[in-house]
């Protein structure tokens, strides 16, 4: 690939947040709603070399052992703003984790407000200053509301997206996953600057954010404007570049789709990495859905740990929504037999076992198979051959996507009765898209 130039984005904070950004603070999206929870500021959370200030959305129905979400605004923007015009709110609402708003205070060139994501010590572990602080609020609400630790993520926009890499590079022991809109790859504003690099040298910036970390790293969904006159939609790449190295894959995507219209997701690896473009957006996300996904992505819409569920060494495959299981009709063996739904009876032609390669094998050689990559597409048995086709990932809300097409596998029409077949379909995380493993 050509690398690029981008000339202007060593002058960093100039050109990072412009005037528009303190509106976007506030994005033009109603506030939640039906809910007696307020924003709440928390003093005294813990250590602050930041001096940061520190704002706490709890909902009502807080879960029992709920996750943590960081959402950070731009520069020129307010916590309480960021709270009031996003969606993470309501969405904590309806899912029971909690949401932290750090009030950022940094200034330079002009604006105010912003992270620090360019000093020393903030780019590395343990450094200090600004990541310190919000580490020090995660623990605060981990301890004292009972939080899940294996389910703490970070979010926000423009100077917050850079802290949202920032903290992901730096501390990938707290934080299991980000999602930056409109931001840049980790080190790109500090001595590294962000002018062309490889995808090797973008990794190694955060690979030695935290020397001698051996750990997981945290998964990565970016969103970024094709008309973005603030920060260049090439940032976009440069990010995919970064992450997809620190996770040791391949920059081609193992799929490709459209969520809605205008938005591309590109897919990377079987899930740590996606990319979402949006076609003729400016400096100004996240818009009115996007944040959905984003807590989709974390796996908090879903109560649960977004580590992928280990199915058993072969067993059936049931619906939620149904309550029957993937089923070969007739226990056929011929290659493009389709795959329906049946009552469960633990036959031989509903045992299915998952392989390494990511396969789903009925009778030893025949492999789930996507007769097709677009909606509709039939699902059927067919000879193992390794293709993209026959490749499935196994999501944490339970839903079953193809490697190749990014499409969910789903029982056509909603069914239920037996002998419902199976197709793709674009990912909604309806019952009839979500399946568990039984013996």
């Amino acid at each position: 690939m050509k690398r690029r130039r981008h000339a202007g984005i060593g002058a960093a904070l100039a050109a990072v947040i412009t005037a528009a950004v303190t509106g976007l603070s506030m994005l033009l999206v109603g506030a939640p709603q039906a809910s007696a929870a307020v924003l709440t500021e928390v003093t005294n959370f813990g250590t602050n070399p930041g001096d940061l200030r520190m704002y706490l959305y709890v909902p009502d129905r807080v879960a029992a052992r709920p996750g943590v979400l960081v959402a950070m605004h731009g520069c020129n923007g307010w916590a309480p703003g960021f709270h009031q015009g996003t969606e993470f709110a309501s969405l904590a609402d309806r899912y029971g984790f909690v949401v932290i708003y750090p009030q950022a205070n940094k200034s330079a060139n002009g604006l105010s407000n912003c992270f620090d994501v360019w000093s020393n010590e903030a780019l590395r572990h343990g450094g200090g200053s600004d990541p310190v602080s919000i580490v020090s609020m995660t623990n605060y609400v981990l301890q004292r509301y009972n939080g899940d630790p294996d389910r703490v993520y970070a979010t926000g926009f423009s100077s917050g997206a850079m802290e949202t890499g920032n903290l992901l590079a730096t501390y990938p022991d707290v934080f299991k996953a980000g999602a930056p809109f409109s931001g840049v790859p980790y080190g790109c504003l500090g001595p590294a600057g962000c002018g062309d690099k490889t995808p090797r040298q973008w990794g190694d910036l955060v690979r030695n954010a935290y020397p001698g970390y051996a750990g997981p790293r945290p998964r990565v969904m970016a969103w970024h404007g094709t008309a973005d006159s603030v920060l260049p939609y090439t940032m976009l790449q440069e990010q995919v570049d970064q992450w997809t190295d620190v996770h040791g894959l391949s920059q081609t995507p193992a799929s490709t789709d459209s969520p809605q219209p205008g938005w591309t997701r590109r897919v990377f690896g079987s899930g740590q990495v996606e990319a979402y473009t949006v076609t003729g957006a400016g400096h100004d996300l996240p818009h009115p859905g996007m944040a959905a996904l984003a807590v989709h992505f974390f796996g908090l819409d879903g109560g649960s740990s977004t580590t992928t569920p280990t199915p058993p060494a072969a067993g059936q495959i049931k619906g939620a929504g149904s309550g029957r299981c993937l089923d070969v009709p007739g226990s056929a063996t011929a290659d493009g037999t389709a795959v329906q739904l049946w009552d469960c009876n633990g036959q031989g032609n509903q045992q299915w076992a998952a392989t390494s390669a990511g396969e789903l094998r009925v009778y030893g050689g025949k492999c789930l198979d996507a007769a097709g990559t677009g909606n509709g597409a039939r699902i059927q048995i067919y000879s193992c051959w390794g293709g993209d086709n026959q490749k499935w990932r196994l999501n944490p809300d339970g839903t079953i996507a193809g490697v190749q097409s990014g499409l969910c596998l789903d029982a056509v029409g909603q069914g239920t009765a037996n002998g419902t077949r199976l197709q793709l379909y674009t990912c909604h995380g309806g019952t009839n898209q979500r399946w568990t493993w039984t013996r």
